[in-house]
C-alpha cells in the first residue's frame, strides 16, 4: 500500500496567458478544499486553442463592449487570423502560462489545439485522469448569455466537473 496521495490532473482551457493572479486564482482552488491542512495533490494539463475562427456577430458585439473599435471594424471588414500566426499567438500563451503554474510549483504540461477546443476536451478526459475542467476566458456577451460559451459546451458533453473563471478577475463565470 502506498503511503504517498495520489495526484489527480486537472485541465485547464485558457483563451489568455495566465496571468500571475489567474494562476493564483486556480490554484487557490487545490490549496486545502477539505481544511485538512493538506493541500490537494494534483497536477495540471493546459490546453489553448489557436483561434482562427469566431462566430462574427458575438466578435463585434464583444469589441464593441469593450472598446475595442478597431478590431470590430476589422471582423465587419473580413479580417481573419493567419492560422500560422494564430498559432504562433497560443503557443506564446501557452509557454507564459506554463511557466506561471512551473514557477508556483505546480507540475505542469500542455498543448496548443484546433481552434474549437470542445474535441481536445473529450480526447483528454476521455483517456482518463481527469479530475475536472477549469476553463479560463475572458467575458463574452453573446456566449455567456446564451451558455454557448466553452465551459458550458464541455459541461453539456463531458462527465467531469466544469469550472469558468474570467481571466484577469476572480469572478467565475
Amino acid at each position: 500500500m502506498s503511503t504517498e496521495p495520489s495526484s489527480d490532473v486537472v485541465l485547464v482551457l485558457t483563451e489568455a496567458a495566465l496571468s500571475a493572479d489567474d494562476v493564483e486564482h486556480v490554484l487557490d482552488i487545490y490549496r486545502d478544499p477539505d481544511g485538512d491542512g493538506v493541500p490537494d495533490p494534483v497536477a495540471f494539463r493546459l490546453l489553448v486553442p489557436a483561434r482562427t475562427d469566431r462566430h462574427l456577430l458575438a466578435s463585434i458585439v464583444d469589441h464593441v463592449g469593450s472598446g475595442e473599435l478597431r478590431q470590430a471594424w476589422a471582423d465587419l471588414t473580413g479580417h481573419r487570423p493567419d492560422p500560422a500566426a494564430a498559432t504562433a499567438t497560443a503557443a506564446e500563451k501557452l509557454a507564459t502560462s506554463l511557466a506561471g503554474l512551473r514557477a508556483a510549483g505546480m507540475p505542469v504540461d500542455g498543448d496548443v489545439t484546433a481552434d474549437d477546443p470542445l474535441p481536445a476536451l473529450q480526447t483528454a478526459v476521455g483517456a482518463g485522469g481527469i479530475r475536472e475542467v477549469v476553463v479560463v476566458t475572458y467575458p463574452h456577451a453573446l456566449p455567456d448569455t446564451f451558455h454557448a460559451d466553452w465551459a458550458s459546451r464541455a459541461r453539456d458533453v463531458l462527465h467531469v466537473p466544469v469550472l469558468h473563471l474570467y481571466a484577469g478577475t476572480s469572478e467565475v463565470g
